[in-house]
């Protein structure tokens, strides 16, 4: 197995490719769901919290393997096709009818976004996702590789919790009370990263298969951890 940079990452295997699908699959599928408002045991969540999670699982995977500088990519490539997804619903929504098809409320009612709730979308992912793989990378390099629970878990509790209050803050302030706002962000963080934990056994699973496929176990002790660069 080889431990090295993230410069030691370069290649792209079948491995890579699939999971950086997951991941990017998981995201644009939790911001299509996500409009439908569901209640669990008396607690309201949106309907994206059953694979959002997952994202983040997969982000885990990426830096902890291939280290963050290939997690970077991926995280930049979400957002693009996630805005190409954006783009693509919006055009169809702008598009003239058939005059036969009756659909044109629900479709606006179900994939139309406002200004307000895309921008706050898109600033939680990126400094969610962004915090999510600096704090386990950083905790790899701490811990010199023990602890993975502790590190994959670690570091969802802090890029969950910078997610969710920043998309519920961004979203939502001055249209919901303080309180209400509070325990929807309470609600997502702790179900978001209960997730996490409850998954760590098949993160364990995925982590030493990937790493003893790739012959990979990325350090990132050289990388510059600036979410504005794609080298390394």
């Amino acid at each position: 197995m080889r431990s090295g940079s993230n410069s030691d990452a370069g290649g792209y295997s079948i491995w890579f490719v699939l999971v950086t699908a997951g991941f990017i699959t998981c995201l644009i599928t939790a911001n299509i769901t996500g409009v439908k408002l569901v209640e669990l045991h008396g607690w309201v969540v949106p309907a994206g919290i059953v694979i959002f999670p997952i994202s983040y699982i997969f982000g885990d995977v990426l830096t902890e393997v291939y280290g963050y500088a290939q997690a970077r990519r991926v995280i930049w490539l979400g957002f693009f096709c996630n805005l190409l997804t954006v783009v693509a619903i919006w055009i169809g929504q702008v598009l003239p009818p058939a005059p036969f098809w009756d659909g044109q409320a629900a479709y606006e009612r179900i994939l139309g976004y406002t200004p307000r709730l895309l921008i706050a979308s898109f600033l939680a992912y990126l400094f969610g996702e962004f915090t999510n793989a600096y704090v386990l990378a950083r905790l790899k390099l701490l811990t010199r590789g023990r602890w993975l629970w502790m590190r994959t878990i670690g570091s969802t509790l802090v890029g969950q919790a910078v997610d969710s209050l920043l998309f519920l803050t961004l979203a939502f302030a001055g249209t919901i009370p303080t309180v209400a706002l509070l325990r929807a962000f309470l609600t997502q963080w702790l179900a978001k990263s209960l997730y996490e934990a409850v998954a760590t056994p098949a993160t364990y699973a995925i982590v030493a298969f990937l790493k003893r496929e790739e012959g990979l176990d990325v350090y990132d002790h050289k990388t510059r951890f600036t979410p504005l660069s794609l080298r390394g």
